[in-house]
């Protein structure tokens, strides 16, 4: 069965709502991992609303990191954390949040990852956000899907460590550029998904929306990938 797993960094919601719903719609996606998602007035609600306009639901609970991971109709969730990463002085507090989701017989580990600028911070919560990746998928059988905002291109340390543990899955089937950042002007790939080897990427890459509604709904643009589980 095939499933289309996205990552999305969707600035706090600052930009055009209106854009951002058209945009996710046109994801399809079956799971979303989303980056700035609302942390703080009604964050809950709002996390939810935005959800709800698209045609999903809010999989994970806690609004830790500005990280969440939501659901489409197709796939049920069978557990749902977050988890605060290593504290680092004077740096932001980062998190990961984890859906495990099954679809037709198929069980996912979805993770939804925003990493630091700063170079040491990066490099430990890549490797910390495997590890418990890995924790949560190993009671379900499921194989690991990590969706985020790097913050550093594929040449980079962090993102060479997530490409070595997972398939990094626009450099396994690419479709269109993949350039994500400035959305207005996209210039580099520092959003990405990466999937366990078992999972079989169909594609990977940007979204067939309107380049009016991808440049106003976020900075970012979205990336969505296409996997193929079973035999």
């Amino acid at each position: 069965m095939t499933i289309r797993v996205g990552t999305y960094n969707v600035r706090g919601l600052r930009d055009s709502a209106t854009a951002l719903t058209r945009v996710i719609t046109a994801m399809r996606a079956d799971v979303l991992c989303v980056q700035e998602a609302p942390r703080f007035y009604r964050w809950r609600a709002r996390r939810r609303a935005l959800a709800a306009a698209a045609g999903l639901r809010l999989a994970t609970p806690g609004r830790l990191g500005g990280v969440a991971v939501l659901a489409g109709r197709r796939v049920r969730v069978l557990r749902a954390e977050s988890h605060a990463l290593r504290a680092f002085l004077g740096l932001e507090l980062r998190g990961l949040a984890v859906a495990v989701v099954e679809a037709d017989g198929a069980r996912l580990a979805v993770g939804s990852l925003h990493l630091d600028l700063n170079d040491p911070a990066r490099v430990h919560h890549a490797a910390e956000a495997v590890a418990l990746m890995e924790r949560a998928a190993a009671p379900f059988g499921a194989a690991i899907v990590l969706g985020g905002d790097v913050n550093e291109q594929p040449h980079q340390p962090a993102w060479r460590y997530l490409a070595g543990r997972l398939a990094d899955c626009y450099a396994v089937a690419p479709k269109g550029d993949g350039l994500t950042f400035p959305a207005a002007r996209p210039a580099v790939r520092i959003d990405g998904v990466f999937a366990a080897r078992e999972a079989r990427v169909v594609s990977c890459g940007g979204v067939d929306a309107e380049i009016a509604d991808l440049a106003g709904a976020s900075d970012h643009l979205p990336v969505i990938a296409e996997l193929r589980l079973g035999h």
